[in-house]
């Protein structure tokens, strides 16, 4: 072999021929032949090696019948082409031209009539087309006379043209970029989504730029415009440290004012604030956050059309916390700072910080042999809380129901911070809880404990009666005080088993019942005693009737009981489950199974004993249980109170009823009234099973993880966001899917007055055929006699399309859309949408 430049070993081979022509200084190559040098390799049925010239050329070989067979199929640094004619490859430059010719680039296919492909692996196509979709004749393609593919960086394109199924549109563009770059490593332009609304007129949504900042923190920044006066900002980041921790920022402004001439004028300005921070678990401390804040305005204004959930949301919550454990100690502590904003109502509260130091249970005498010394332990916690509420309270007055005057709600700006820094709450609280565990008589087990609490407040209140305004004032008090209250209590437990056997041969094989009483005491003494100085007792009328008032209502953490209480209390838990046949395998060791006919039934009372009147407490039942495989979940409570109502005639003529201190079975009306009562009924079903939101969850995560996802807080989010929202979700294996929810509550009053609620929620899905599917989120109001807000959405699998139509008909965010998007998330951008918002309703 001669010398030349060739700087590694040159491997080939051919199943059927190797011929050497020494005159030329070439080798043939013949049948299922192969060359390698270096990270080259080139396969074809024909193969020429000039070693003069350092070239490779190579094509198919051409039978009887005129058909070819043996293509070439080059790869090179990763990249690999199908050649469907022939190649010239130098592999001392490393320079080829391909004639027609197919290669991978990330996400994308690229084929061209004639390809150059220089050193550095960028390829020029002549007559060439684009496209995502890997089937021979692609649904899509764009297509251009002049397309240069930059490895690992992007594809540029002259001026191009989109084809569907062979067929060209009119659509296109001067010229195109598409990166060729790991998605994680991709920065560039954000396309714009536009259209028209009859409010805001011809906008432009989303138009921006994509920064991949580094390999930790990468960030997006898009604009809103529309033609009649608006605009909008909005900025997202995601962070992340191996190992560490990782995260998001988001921030959205909106601003809109529509012109004087408008019958309907708008004008608002909102934002929306989203923050948050994982840490990966490690060492003895923690720092988190979570923050969902905005203006009360935001959902009211700008809705979302592909979160149905988004647009109900009535709280918005935050949270930012640290805690540190201290090792080789019992003692770990935490600080949070917390934030929690109706958007109905307008209260906003933040707490600034919250701060607690606990110590973990102590049992000082472990080493004993009598058991409730054995078990004895202790606990201390300490709480530190300051809270800032733009529910003040009033400047005059105490905050007493039956005066008809409480706290009010003020705007929380900046111009009212002085008056809200004024009404700040804070205090401080620790809890001592003293308990032990033992066995009474072999059958019973004895719980006793002593619980000490102790409130550190630096203001109190003492109340006056206000003859002129014939009201109870109140005088703020400060200084250093504390409040120390205690109470004990002793509960006892058991089981009982009944069972009831069924005849052999029988369906139903044996039921048992499981019955657990609790029995308790509790005593807590009167701290509204003067001599404690909690409580303060002051003329509220010019009559002279007077009333107890805590000298710490409305505080943090309230102020000490009021009254002595020596309770007895009572709790009954009842399970009934039945071991039947199992009709589908009645020979193995599955031959019986379990099936729940009553998971729960609850009966819950006291009497306190030291209570001058109403002794007895409401009866409180409660139960669950399900059917059909657990497919249907029932939940049913209700409140019984056992005391007599009584009719009592008014001077004015008028009647009114009022709670008497007689049972209501002595009464003649029954076994007393029922005051409050709850059903809930949930059920899931499909042809293969009812899926639990947990279920749905799992399956998605594990999905993600098998296609090569990696979980990180964004991944996390959005299946958390998926499994909230139906509609986000689609399981083509499943033909059809629903989710029914019923609930219905009723409250009776003891002026007769009755209140009941029931609502009706829909969900589900529906497969027409394999690739369409249609889902849906409804529900209806019966008190209301209205649909509640409702979600229609269309999903067509288009291959390497995806197609997804949603619909609200009618509502406060009434709207459409329709997108229709390549798969690839290289090409997102490259859409057809059509969307028309609330605004034009």
């Amino acid at each position: 072999m001669p010398s030349s430049d060739i700087q590694t070993d040159i491997l080939y081979f051919a199943e059927d021929s190797i011929i050497t022509d020494f005159t030329e200084n070439k080798v043939y190559l013949y049948n299922k032949a192969w060359f390698e040098y270096g990270e080259m390799k080139l396969e074809a049925d024909r193969i020429v090696i000039d070693w003069k010239n350092s070239e490779l050329y190579a094509t198919g070989v051409t039978d009887s019948l005129g058909a070819i067979s043996g293509n070439p199929f080059f790869t090179d640094r990763g990249t690999s082409y199908e050649i469907r004619k022939e190649m010239r490859y130098n592999f001392k430059t490393q320079k080829a031209i391909i004639k027609d010719v197919v290669t991978e680039q990330q996400d994308g296919v690229l084929r061209g009539e004639t390809i150059k492909k220089t050193e550095d692996g960028s390829i020029y196509l002549d007559h060439g087309y684009y496209t995502t979709c890997k089937l021979t004749t692609p649904h899509w393609h764009i297509s251009s006379n002049k397309i240069k593919a930059i490895q690992g960086k992007q594809v540029v394109s002259g001026p191009f043209n989109l084809y569907f199924n062979g067929i060209p549109t009119p659509l296109g563009l001067p010229f195109g970029l598409i990166p060729d770059t790991p998605e994680e490593k991709a920065s560039g332009v954000i396309f714009p989504r536009y259209g028209k609304e009859q409010t805001r007129g011809i906008f432009l949504q989303d138009l921006g730029y994509y920064f991949a900042i580094n390999d930790y923190i990468h960030a997006r920044i898009t604009g809103d415009i529309y033609s009649k006066g608006g605009w909008g900002l909005k900025s997202q980041a995601i962070y992340t440290k191996r190992y560490r921790f990782n995260g998001g920022f988001n921030i959205d402004f909106q601003k809109f004012k529509s012109p004087e001439t408008e019958l309907n004028p708008v004008d608002y300005n909102t934002f929306r604030v989203q923050w948050n921070h994982t840490p990966v678990s490690r060492g003895t401390s923690r720092f988190s956050a979570s923050v969902n804040a905005g203006s009360t305005s935001y959902f009211n204004n700008v809705a979302s059309q592909t979160n149905f959930t988004n647009n109900v949301t009535a709280d918005l919550n935050s949270n930012i916390s640290y805690s540190k454990t201290f090792s080789g100690t019992p003692f770990s502590m935490s600080a949070n700072f917390r934030h929690s904003q109706s958007v109905q109502t307008g209260e906003v509260r933040l707490d600034l910080p919250t701060v607690a130091v606990n110590m973990n249970r102590q049992s000082p005498f472990k080493n004993s042999d009598f058991e409730p010394l054995k078990t004895l332990n202790v606990a201390w916690n300490f709480n530190m809380q300051n809270t800032i509420s733009n529910r003040v309270q009033q400047q005059f007055g105490v905050n007493n129901p039956e005066l008809g005057n409480g706290p009010e709600i003020i705007d929380f700006t900046l111009d009212n911070m002085g008056l809200l820094l004024k009404n700040a709450n804070n205090g401080a609280r620790h809890t001592i809880p003293l308990s032990s565990n033992f066995t009474l008589f072999n059958y019973f087990t004895g719980t006793a404990s002593v619980n000490y609490n102790e409130l550190w407040y630096l203001q109190r209140i003492n109340y006056y009666y206000n003859p002129t305004e014939e009201r109870v004032d109140r005088i703020v008090e400060d200084g250093f005080n504390r409040v120390g209250y205690y109470n004990s209590s002793f509960a006892m437990n058991t089981n009982f088993y009944g069972y009831y056997n069924f005849k052999p041969g029988s369906k139903i094989q044996t039921i048992r019942h499981h019955i657990a009483p609790t029995f308790g005491f509790s005593y807590t003494p009167d701290f509204s005693d003067p001599s404690f100085g909690y409580y303060q007792r002051v003329q509220i009328n010019e009559e002279g009737d007077s009333q107890l008032y805590s000298r710490h209502l409305g505080f943090v953490y309230g102020g000490a009981p009021l009254g002595e209480s020596r309770a007895l209390n009572i709790g009954i838990r009842n399970v009934v489950e039945a071991k039947i046949l199992n009709s589908k395998d009645s020979t193995s060791e599955n031959a019986t199974k379990k099936i729940p006919l009553l998971e729960s039934f609850n009966i819950n009372t006291g009497y306190n004993f030291a209570a001058d009147s109403f002794n007895l407490s409401a009866i409180q039942l409660s139960a669950r249980t399900s059917f059909f495989d657990r497919k249907l979940s029932v939940n049913v409570t209700s409140s019984i109170d056992p005391y007599a109502v009584q009719e009592v005639g008014l001077e004015s003529g008028t009647s009114t009823f009022r709670r008497v201190n007689q049972f209501a079975w002595k009464a003649g009306q029954g076994i007393g009234k029922i005051r409050s009562a709850s059903m809930n009924m949930n059920m899931s079903i499909n042809p293969r099973s009812g899926q639990s939101p947990g279920e749905v969850r799992d399956e998605i995560t594990q999905d993600f993880i098998q296609r090569g996802g990696v979980m990180d807080e964004f991944a996390q989010n959005e299946i958390n966001r998926i499994v909230s929202d139906p509609s986000q979700y689609i399981d083509w294996d499943i033909p059809w899917n629903l989710s029914i929810g019923y609930n219905l509550a009723y409250t009776k009053q003891i002026s007769n007055q009755e209140l009941i609620t029931q609502t009706m929620n829909l969900s589900g899905d529906l497969s027409l055929s394999e690739k369409w599917k249609i889902n849906f989120n409804t529900g209806f109001d019966f008190q209301a006699a209205a649909v509640t807000q409702t979600m229609i959405g269309i999903a067509r699998d288009l291959h390497c399309w995806q197609m997804n139509v949603s619909w609200m008909p009618f509502g406060k965010f009434t709207s459409y859309s329709i997108d229709i998007r390549v798969k690839s998330s290289i090409l997102q951008d490259l859409k057809v949408s059509r969307r028309r918002s609330f605004y034009d309703f």
